[in-house]
């Protein structure tokens, strides 16, 4: 339902599963935990996608490789991505956002011990304005109107924000194009990711995927 975007009340979920509606409110207290459960399952999901990169001895490969991570789990997932970000449900376990953020902020922290980034840099900062890059790209592809292939400005976006944090332009562009080639391969389950060659293509595009449609949001009813 959420992918042909149905309108979703108690009666439409359980519709075919053999189960009341009761067994809604026995298992989430009606529809409002259905929600719920679905934000705290994506973030279950891009925790897992972010645990299974490989960390190297480079800190700004590291960032980026963790930044394509976030790309490909919201073009695996692009219904689950779009509810994650719905705060008119809260998540069963907030910590567990700050926990995706804390990926991207000890790579950051990586980076600055390494004097790749200036000491003055702020990693959570740094971490959130990565995020955001990669968050405003994918949300323009995977339920926007931009096809894949916009997911290209996302290598020179992070080349230019971790060189204006302090990092060697050759050496920056050198570590992004290592971690932008080295993404998690579509169809992979978390933590089958292992470590590519230099010379892997992959990238975060998918280009066998197809480009998706823009679609209007769900509606929603509490059926009740």
């Amino acid at each position: 339902m959420l992918r042909t975007r149905e309108p979703i009340t108690l009666r439409s979920l359980v519709a075919g599963s053999g189960v009341s509606t009761m067994a809604v409110y026995t298992y989430f207290g009606g529809m409002d935990g259905v929600w719920e459960a679905l934000r705290q399952e994506g973030f279950t999901r891009l925790e897992a996608r972010f645990a299974a990169v490989t960390m190297s001895t480079d800190p700004v490969r590291d960032l980026t490789a963790l930044a394509v991570a976030y790309l490909r789990n919201a073009l695996d997932h692009p219904d689950l991505y779009r509810v994650m970000f719905d705060a008119n449900f809260d998540l069963e376990d907030a910590q567990a956002a700050d926990d995706t953020l804390e990926y991207l902020v000890r790579a950051a922290e990586r980076g600055r011990q390494a004097d790749r980034f200036r000491a003055d840099i702020d990693p959570l900062a740094l971490a959130i304005q990565s995020w955001a890059i990669g968050h405003g790209l994918v949300s323009l592809v995977a339920t926007g109107p931009l096809p894949r292939q916009a997911l290209d400005h996302g290598a020179p976006m992070l080349t230019a924000l971790f060189i204006g944090a302090g990092d060697r332009p050759d050496g920056c562009r050198a570590s992004v194009e290592r971690g932008w080639r080295q993404p998690i391969a579509a169809g992979e389950e978390p933590g089958a990711e292992e470590e590519r060659n230099g010379d892997s293509r992959d990238d975060p595009r998918g280009g066998s995927r197809q480009i998706p449609r823009r679609r209007s949001s769900p509606q929603r009813s509490s059926g009740r």
